[in-house]
This record gives structure tokens, C-alpha cells and sequence, in this order.
């Protein structure tokens, strides 16, 4: 039988241990996006057969497995038996989220037409050349480069590393404005503001970066974020005063510019599906998106595709 315990900052190591391994395109797969939600989506793991198993929730409150991590060949079969298996007894709608092509290109020759498959749009990450972003180049861009210089010309900042006096402070306390602010009877961005302190605290451990943008000397603006291998930086928060003019465009090209100017993508995360998140990330002009699949297995557990 399976049994989970909630994730910790104390699993870090055990974490470590089997993502290294992977070279994943989505954020989902960060042991720091995983601390963030580790409340808003009930994120809990075990070990079975060598493997570790991720169950989480969606928005939606319904549970589902990531990949496993550390399968072979020889016992993927033997886990996803054992995962259906759990999944039928929990009722869960469906087995697997936040899958990659990868994964995916594996079940399809494993199981062929056994599977069903469902692209989870609303859930894929945004990515950007990062040159792009550090230097506002070309005419898509134009609108942001003007928004930028006029953040640079009209306003008294200074920039600021997590690490100098008073900063993961002031961070933290502008996450509860920006909560304040913005929260509409959203439970998540509850989570989100729990998240963001733990992660703040930890930042070592994590290996995270963080800059805050203070306008006449108050904290306006603050980003989070990691290099979670050679060619992909990861921005994991961003929040900003909305009133002061360019500050959001200010922040996404000197963070990068700072911290990951050597990377060759950025990952800016999903939507979410909301019109205006999305129109946000869309007007950045991502090279590519980092796609996920929800995958369950209808042929094998007698369900139908419906119930997907």
C-alpha cells in the first residue's frame, strides 16, 4: 500500500537526489515550486520500488500523480499498476498531470491506444529567449522598451539583492500588501503569500535569487527565482506596484540581466487560465510553451474517456 507524508524544506535532499537526474522543460518539477504549493495543493510524496511518487491537487481539488522519478524500464509497468491501483481506490478522475512530451512518448509505447490524453493548456509555462527579455529587442517588443525607459527617467529606484539589510523584510511585507490588495476571496493567493515567506526564509537552501525595486526609498517591486540547470532560468514570483509605470517591465529585464543573463530560455510559468495573466504573458512574445498532459488510462480500469 502506498502511504504519503507532506512535503517539507527538510526533503530537499531527497528530492535532489532524483530530479537531478531529469532535464525538465515546465516549472513543475522545481523542489522550489513545490514548497510554494506545498499547502494550496496538498503536495505529498513517497518511495515506491526505487521511485519517487508526487501526489498533488489542482485548483480544481481533485488529486493526481506527476511522473515518477527514478523508474527504470524494467518497473515502470509495476508502478503505474501500483498508482491505478491507488487511483481507484481513491476515486481520483484521473492519474496523471503536469506530464511532459517526454512521459508521455514513453506511456504511448508502453500502452498505445490504452491511454487517454487531454493537453492541459490552461497549465502551460510561457518561455522566452532571454536575450530578448534583457534587451527589449525588436519591434514586438517596442512597447515594453518604452515602458522600461520611461520607469528609468521619471523615477527615483534603487535595486537591491535579497541578501543586503532589511530586503527579505521588505519583501515579505510587500507580499502582504500585494495580497491585500489583489485578494478577491482567492484561497490560493493565501497559499501563494505562505509560500513566498517560507521561500523567502530559505533562500539559501533553495538556491534562489531574489532583487527588490525600492521607488523613493519603499520597496516596490520584488522577483524570486532560479537556474534549474544550464539553459532555463525559472521566475517563480514577480509582484509589483501597478500605479508606478514600467515597474513590472523594469523588473522581468533586470532580474534576468542580474541573475540568469547566461541562460538561454526563461520560464515565466503558466496562466492559469485568466484573461488578463494571460494577455500579460502573451505580450512578451514566449519562443515556445512548456507543455503538460493529463493522462489517464480508461482501457486498462474499465472508466471512460467521459469521466476524464
Amino acid at each position: 500500500m502506498l502511504t504519503f507524508k507532506p512535503i517539507t524544506i527538510d526533503d530537499k535532499i531527497v528530492f535532489d537526489k532524483y530530479l537531478n537526474k531529469y532535464n525538465f522543460n515546465t516549472c513543475e518539477y522545481s523542489f522550489t515550486s513545490l514548497i510554494i504549493w506545498k499547502e494550496g495543493c496538498d503536495v505529498q510524496y513517497t518511495i515506491y520500488d526505487n521511485a519517487l511518487i508526487i501526489k498533488k491537487k489542482d485548483f480544481n481539488e481533485n488529486y493526481y500523480f506527476m511522473q515518477p522519478l527514478g523508474y527504470t524500464a524494467s518497473n515502470l509497468k509495476n508502478i503505474i499498476k501500483e498508482l491505478l491501483k491507488y487511483k481507484e481506490e481513491h476515486s481520483m478522475p484521473y492519474l496523471f498531470k503536469d506530464l511532459e512530451q517526454t512521459f508521455l512518448d514513453e506511456l504511448k509505447e508502453i500502452y498505445g491506444d490504452n491511454i487517454h490524453i487531454k493537453a492541459d493548456i490552461d497549465n502551460f509555462d510561457y518561455i522566452y529567449d532571454s536575450d530578448k527579455l534583457i534587451n527589449l529587442s525588436g519591434k514586438k517588443l517596442h512597447s515594453k522598451k518604452n515602458h522600461y525607459n520611461y520607469f528609468v527617467k521619471n523615477y527615483d529606484y534603487k535595486v537591491k539583492d535579497f541578501s543586503e539589510p532589511g530586503v527579505k523584510d521588505d519583501i515579505k511585507k510587500a507580499a502582504e500588501i500585494w495580497y491585500e490588495e489583489n485578494n478577491k476571496g482567492d484561497k490560493h493567493l493565501f497559499y501563494e503569500l505562505k509560500g513566498i515567506k517560507e521561500i523567502v526564509e530559505n533562500m539559501d537552501i533553495l538556491n534562489l535569487n531574489a532583487m527588490a525595486v525600492y521607488v523613493d526609498d519603499r520597496i516596490a517591486a520584488f522577483t524570486i527565482g532560479e537556474r534549474v540547470n544550464n539553459n532555463m532560468g525559472i521566475i517563480h514570483i514577480e509582484k509589483g506596484t501597478s500605479s508606478i509605470r514600467g515597474i513590472y517591465t523594469f523588473v522581468n529585464k533586470t532580474f534576468v540581466q542580474n541573475y540568469l543573463a547566461d541562460v538561454k530560455y526563461i520560464n515565466r510559468e503558466q496562466d492559469l487560465g485568466i484573461p488578463g495573466l494571460r494577455k500579460a504573458k502573451k505580450s512578451y512574445h514566449p519562443i515556445k510553451m512548456g507543455e503538460k498532459y493529463c493522462i489517464n488510462f480508461p482501457a486498462l480500469v474499465g472508466c471512460k474517456s467521459s469521466d476524464f
